[in-house]
């Protein structure tokens, strides 16, 4: 039994500044010398990589609505096992996503609660804030409160008074404006930590400024609890080699990937081999299958475009029948062309028939459950999937003639097909439905297509 420490880090909003403060304590206690376990609540692709970036650990997404209460729990008693500190940061405001919230994750954790709020607009009112967070779900404990963007030593003042007797949180800072730690934003959110948003001045300073702000030493004792040995969920099958090579397409263009998805791809087989649709000619020699994630191909269209040995190596892939799933960002690259919004038009692999044009503003947002409408290297027709969807493209013309897999409602179906590959918007989570792992890595282990350098 080891006594460590573990905590949920939740903002009054979106824009409280919780990502930077949260990054700035994981760096700040790693400097000490502790071993710390991030966690991301929700979704999200670009914070966990933000995490990994300043701990150079995995930061899993627990996602209570995508992933359930039982990957939730198992997978953060696992990486938390060993560790001096888990911290999760949490989503949008604390209470925001009703059963997918960072407080239902925090209540199903049973973890206390660092509350960052926003101070550089009020003054005696925070107070009324922290207190009507503390009331609002009394089971989910407020342990400490973090203001951010304090403005002057009057200011701390005003706050620090308007607390007494009113709030049973600690105060544990006071957080100063500092646009040094502002992490650039685009479209789709923060940059990734692989671009390194902060350097390492930056970085360095950030821990210096938390340390002399905000009280870690109390945030720990806070925040104790004993933590037992759990063993892992997804292990491999002792009777399983790894005798199935699946080519991943990892860099700038294709980076969102949940980790845990890799992880139970491994556990049934695979063996992964990273690849760069950007700068690499050929795909990787003797691979059963190709996985595209998400990312930004948008942003590199015209490099995309340009590598014509790439895009003719996975199109020739396809058309033979080999194995391809893309999503998103994956799928964007599977389908004619990219229209950006500056009107410019980028040839990609043209196995989907159609464009999709980029556009201001978000085109969609939101979970999704499909409904699989026949048999697939995913799984059996009748099979539930768990997903979650967020893009700022379109399609633009026919669908028409493209056969799809995906029931979501009555009038939406996804899951774009064409031969053996499938291609759409979704970026799927394999927790909730294991068989999805399991039928992927059989197909792929059953196909007498592999891919050849030229």
């Amino acid at each position: 039994m080891k006594t460590s420490s573990a905590f949920l880090t939740g903002g009054t909003a979106s824009g409280s500044g919780k990502t930077t403060l949260t990054i700035g304590i994981m760096a700040a206690l790693k400097a000490r010398g502790l071993s710390v376990q991030p966690f991301k609540c929700g979704p999200d692709f670009i914070d966990p990589s933000l995490h990994r970036m300043v701990t150079g650990k995995i930061s899993s997404n627990l996602d209570l609505r995508m992933c359930g209460r039982e990957f939730c729990r198992d997978t953060f008693n696992f990486r938390f096992n060993g560790n001096d500190v888990a911290v999760v940061e949490g989503v949008m405001g604390l209470f925001d996503g009703g059963t997918a919230s960072s407080a239902a994750l925090a209540r199903e954790l049973e973890l206390p609660v660092i509350l960052i709020v926003d101070a550089s607009s009020a003054a005696e009112s925070v107070a009324a804030i922290v207190k009507g967070f503390e009331s609002f779900l009394p089971d989910v404990e407020i342990a400490g409160v973090i203001f951010n963007r304090v403005g002057s030593l009057r200011h701390r003042e005003l706050i620090e008074k308007s607390m007494e007797g009113i709030c049973k949180a600690q105060i544990l800072g006071f957080f100063p404006r500092d646009i040094r730690f502002e992490i650039p934003e685009r479209h789709l959110g923060l940059h990734m930590g692989e671009e390194k948003p902060l350097n390492e001045v930056q970085l360095t300073q950030l821990v210096l400024v938390v340390e002399e702000h905000i009280d870690l030493d109390q945030l720990l004792q806070i925040s104790r609890r004993t933590q037992a040995a759990e063993q892992e969920r997804f292990v491999a099958n002792a009777s399983i080699t790894k005798n199935v090579r699946l080519a991943v397409a990892r860099d700038e263009a294709f980076c969102f990937y949940y980790e845990d998805n890799l992880k139970m791809l491994e556990a049934e087989g695979a063996e992964l081999v990273s690849f760069s649709p950007l700068s690499d000619a050929a795909l990787p020699a003797g691979c059963k299958g190709i996985y595209f994630g998400g990312g930004y191909p948008e942003l590199h269209a015209e490099r995309l475009s340009n590598n014509q040995d790439m895009r003719q190596a996975v199109n020739d892939f396809a058309r033979s029948g080999g194995i391809i799933y893309g999503e998103c960002g994956g799928f964007m690259y599977l389908c004619d062309r990219i229209e950006t919004t500056e009107q410019q038009s980028h040839t990609m692999c043209g196995i989907f028939p159609f464009a999709v044009q980029m556009k201001t503003k978000l085109s969609r947002l939101g979970y999704r459950k499909p409904c699989l409408v026949a048999d697939c290297f995913l799984g059996r027709r009748g099979q539930h999937l768990h997903g979650h969807e967020f893009h700022y493209s379109e399609i633009v013309g026919s669908t028409i003639g493209t056969p799809t897999l995906y029931q979501i409602d009555a009038d939406i179906v996804e899951g774009y097909t064409f031969k053996n590959v499938i291609g759409g918007y979704l970026h799927l989570h394999f927790a909730r439905n294991r068989e999805l792992s399991k039928s992927f890595i059989s197909e792929l282990a059953g196909s007498q297509i592999i891919t050849k350098t030229t």
